[in-house]
């Protein structure tokens, strides 16, 4: 007997009105099960509702650009037998949400795993205690901390320089060139200030040398660091053979490593929308962009969230015409609105347009540009672009290792469900990172890093970390850190909130930059900070103090009473505090304590 089920969005961690921007099946499709309906777009990775079951489709409950979160009716589906299946578990839901403080982590059953073949027998090339795969900020934290516990660990990578995407093609170039395109903002904003410089001269062989070079520093004294600790570095691409037991693919052919225990760090990779040119080098994924070929008179960004707007001041300072289409109603949907609404204000007198609930339907390569087809509310008047730089996110390698063959359990959207100790099915198999869910954050992984070298050490440790802070390192910069005032309002949270705007800092005012401001949120009852957002100037660098409050369980009294020094950014946290407190004195209090 046959019988309808509900496809609702799972917990997808601290993300709320996602929005749809694929649908992968249509009513009368057969689906089988862990087979994708929908994927949806965060500000940095993607991810599908699979199916819970095998069955025919018989409605889908979305459309193309709609917004959901946790609990969202996806679609009907009618499968044999009676009786709803247990819902499906969600790409990187491995840990509860880390948005609010919570007891520690509750270890998570992943889903059944195919059986490995044994050993294969086969002599081994390298023996280890410790294998990792991956030399990103996670897999180079965890082999150095594994070696300095005392464990014989191989790094396995398969680039030439260590560090992953993050210190090669992402984290690091990225933020070398946001550098100066801040100060190329700085310097045309001081001819309000009356002192006034001419026009940039862009030697771009210059600016991609400054970047390759701070690359170069970090990953070169990565490689010493492994060496001073007798981490032994096989590059090659690795894939697994059988559970104690890895091929390499290297420059010298095949080497199998076999190894007692081992931690994956595969990462992520960028998701290529279909409907793209791929083939065309003037359609770019984040790696592209940050190689700077050129500098286009045009440059389309796809995608509104953090990759993209990161992007998009970067070329928009070098004198790129940008334009961004986002298929959400505003930039960055996972974050609360009032901290966009400054970033968005600045970036429409800097970008040649921003357009909200708008997405690429086709796109062509043509001699004289890329040539694109919008669909949605706000049609950009340009069509022909330069260059376009498609940044919807990324995608887990989990599919790319042969997990299979080590009987580690991947889901169908690639990621690995590990346990508070990051302990994968496979009970000496660990994984950390992008691979086991969101935040794709390096500081997320590097956490789990240390925490899967200790267990693998034979530590005693779980994840303990309430919270996770997220940065945009726009102009200007967005960061955010536990619940936040849509999560509150979603589930019915006691919450108060307290602002300060930068409009009253002498710091803010000294550097003409005071369209920002610290707002922190508060259990109503208890009075405890547990959630906390800034935009402005440095706000990725202010926010550790508001993550620090939520670990520690402070009050609006703890941070008010820490003297901040003066004039800085710092002390508007502070002042945030003291609104709450009633004992502000910088403006008018709310209310009197």
């Amino acid at each position: 007997m046959a019988s309808t089920i509900e496809i609702k969005v799972p917990d997808i961690g601290n993300y709320h009105d996602v929005p749809v921007i694929e649908l992968l099946v249509k009513p009368g499709d057969t689906v089988r099960k862990d087979q994708g309906l929908v994927t949806l777009e965060s500000d940095k990775a993607t991810m599908e509702v699979p199916a819970p079951a095998a069955g025919m489709v018989k409605e889908l409950k979305v459309k193309l650009g709609d917004a959901v979160s946790e609990g969202t009716l996806v679609a009907l589906i009618e499968v044999a037998g009676v009786g709803a299946p247990p819902s499906p578990a969600v790409a990187g839901a491995t840990r509860p949400a880390v948005a609010a403080p919570a007891p520690a982590a509750v270890p998570v059953v992943p889903p059944p795993a195919p059986v490995a073949a044994a050993d294969s027998g086969h002599k081994a090339d390298v023996e280890c205690a410790l294998l990792v795969l991956g030399a990103g900020p996670g897999g180079y934290t965890a082999a150095f901390r594994a070696a300095d516990l005392g464990l014989d660990v191989v790094l396995v990578e398969r680039y030439a320089s260590l560090g992953g995407v993050c210190l090669n093609v992402g984290c690091i170039p990225s933020k070398a060139l946001l550098h100066t395109a801040e100060v190329i903002a700085e310097a045309e904003a001081m001819a309000a200030h009356g002192v006034s410089f001419g026009p940039p001269k862009l030697d771009l062989d210059k600016l991609r040398g400054f970047k390759d070079g701070v690359v170069g520093k970090l990953t070169g004294g990565l490689a010493g660091l492994a060496k001073q600790r007798k981490v032994r570095v096989l590059q090659g691409v690795g894939m697994f053979v059988a559970p104690h037991e890895l091929d390499v693919q290297t420059s010298a052919g095949v080497k199998r490593v076999r190894y007692a225990q081992a931690i994956v760090a595969a990462g992520s990779q960028a998701l290529k929308l279909p409907g793209f040119p791929w083939d065309d080098a003037r359609v770019m994924d984040s790696t592209d962009a940050l190689a700077l070929a050129d500098i286009p008179k045009s440059l389309l960004v796809v995608g509104g969230g953090i990759i993209g707007l990161e992007m998009a001041c970067v070329y928009a300072a070098l004198g790129s015409a940008v334009t961004v289409v986002e298929l959400a109603e505003q930039l960055m949907p996972g974050c609360d609105a009032d901290l966009v609404k400054p970033l968005q204000q600045r970036l429409s007198k800097r970008l040649a347009g921003i357009h909200l609930r708008t997405k690429v339907a086709r796109a062509a390569a043509e001699k004289d540009g890329i040539h694109v087809v919008f669909e949605g509310e706000s049609i950009p008047a340009r069509d022909v672009f330069d260059r376009v730089l498609v940044a919807v996110g990324r995608v887990p390698n989990g599919k790319r290792i042969g997990a299979e063959a080590a009987s580690i359990a991947v889901d169908a959207r690639g990621y690995i469900a590990v346990d508070a100790q990051m302990r994968s099915n496979v009970p000496h198999i660990f994984a950390i990172g992008d691979i086991v869910g969101n935040p794709m954050l390096a500081h997320k992984a590097t956490h789990e890093a240390k925490l899967a070298a200790e267990v693998a050490a034979g530590e005693k440790r779980e994840w303990l970390a309430r919270v996770i802070p997220s940065v945009a390192y726009t102009d200007p910069e967005i960061a955010w850190v536990g619940v936040s005032e849509r999560e509150a309002k979603e589930k019915n949270l006691a919450i108060e909130v307290a602002r300060f705007p930068w409009a009253a800092s002498g710091r803010a005012l000294g550097m003409d930059r005071s369209e920002g401001f610290s707002k922190l949120i508060f259990d109503a009852q208890t009075r405890r900070v547990v959630g906390g957002g800034i935009v402005g100037v440095h706000a990725g660098d202010l926010i550790a103090e508001v993550a620090l409050a939520i670990e520690m369980g402070a009050e609006a009294a703890d941070i008010g009473h820490t003297i901040h020094p003066h004039p800085t950014l710092s002390e508007t946290v502070a002042m945030a505090a003291e609104i709450m407190d009633g004992s502000i004195t910088d403006l008018i209090p709310s209310r009197k304590r």
